[in-house]
């Protein structure tokens, strides 16, 4: 079923009532439809304001926008059945986590009682892109190339700037709360598979996490399946964002394959360097500088995006995902979501023409009304 550079993306959605503009609780009613027509494609979170849909696995960007599209316009539809709308943003403008209910499950009580307040505030919305490595070896030693690029990536995402009825001063500021849990961030890098199972092992014995799904890294080699999963992104609120960026992490992943093939090698760097470019990221999104680390000097977040966009164009065709690329250059010239919010509030002052905003562009280039309720397009 998986196969070399294969996609999968997962999107979490808020759930949202269009008369307020507040969060609501109310996943248990779309689940109820949605799993009889998207099975385990739709899944609830620990938020009951919160739904994820994810695709199936995907050959080539194409298949992952298809499916992308059909599951948006699906979970839009079940939604307004029960009055609702659905949001792509990761903060809710205003709404409250005091205000939300946990879902009723095992896994989320016993998370709440380990992590407590900080478990109970992570009112937050991310994008997941799985890319097929098969080889575990080779995929750690892309991780750890990887990295380097995770904040451009995560510059091009940024759908969060406001918190509880505050402007944050973020671009990111999921990025912020979710830094609250343990084991996330960049990652440090490892000698070998052996080296990072070892670590896993010693985490799982020592009753830390009971399994490798309780590591929430950035970038991780996912505990069950022979993927590279990229968990760094803000959810961007235009469908046609997020694919491109999960065009971009595929063909970052075939670069640097390929770099292997050929015994080139990526000069590894500290993860306290990469960090400091994650917090440019965050804080500034895609209007501040990120360090070169070759050259030792700041550069415009932009004109190190473009050079990504040189570094992996002799993949992308064979890929098939020039088109997919190309939208970024789109999204370097009108902003991110983060920056569209920021306007609206300043041309009107009110969060709520923002939510407003959000529920339009989420629905961008997708179909109001699904075509029908076909079984999935990947495999």
């Amino acid at each position: 079923m998986f196969g070399k550079y294969t996609l999968g993306i997962e999107e979490e959605f808020q759930i949202v009532d269009p008369a307020t503009r507040e969060l609501r609780s109310h996943v248990s009613e779309i689940l109820a439809e949605g799993r009889m027509l998207l099975g385990e494609q739709i899944k609830p979170e620990m938020i009951q304001s919160t739904v994820e849909v994810g695709t199936g696995v995907c050959r080539n960007i194409q298949e992952a926008r298809a499916e992308i599209i059909r599951l948006r316009s699906i979970v839009s539809h079940l939604a307004r059945k029960q009055g609702l709308a659905i949001v792509a943003a990761s903060t809710h403008p205003f709404s409250h986590w005091l205000d939300q209910k946990i879902y009723e499950d095992k896994r989320y009580e016993l998370l709440v009682e380990e992590v407590q307040v900080i478990a109970r505030s992570l009112l937050i919305f991310g994008l997941h892109v799985h890319v097929g490595v098969e080889d575990r070896e080779r995929a750690i030693h892309i991780m750890n190339a990887a990295r380097y690029f995770l904040p451009h990536v995560l510059a091009l995402s940024t759908s969060s700037p406001f918190w509880l009825g505050i402007n944050t001063g973020f671009k990111s500021y999921r990025s912020e709360i979710f830094k609250k849990f343990p084991r996330t961030d960049i990652p440090d890098h490892f000698d070998s598979y052996a080296s990072f199972e070892r670590y896993v092992d010693l985490l799982i014995r020592t009753n830390c996490i009971d399994n490798g799904k309780k590591i929430w890294w950035d970038v991780r080699p996912h505990p069950f399946f022979p993927t590279l999963e990229f968990r760094v992104c803000d959810i961007p609120t235009r469908v046609d964002d997020t694919i491109a960026i999960a065009a971009l992490f595929q063909a970052i992943v075939a670069k640097l394959d390929k770099l292997i093939e050929q015994n080139l090698g990526f000069r590894l760097y500290r993860r306290m360097l990469i960090q400091e470019n994650k917090w440019r990221a965050v804080r500034y999104g895609l209007d501040g500088k990120l360090i070169d680390f070759g050259k030792q000097k700041e550069v415009p977040v932009r004109d190190l995006i473009r050079e990504l966009l040189q570094f992996v164009d002799d993949v992308v065709d064979e890929l098939g995902s020039r088109r997919e690329i190309e939208h970024i250059h789109r999204i370097l010239e009108r902003g991110t979501s983060a920056e569209e919010q920021l306007r609206v509030y300043r041309e009107t002052g009110d969060l709520r023409a923002v939510v407003d905003r959000l529920i339009e562009l989420t629905m961008e280039n997708v179909p109001y009304e699904p075509s029908g309720v076909e079984k999935a397009q990947c495999g």
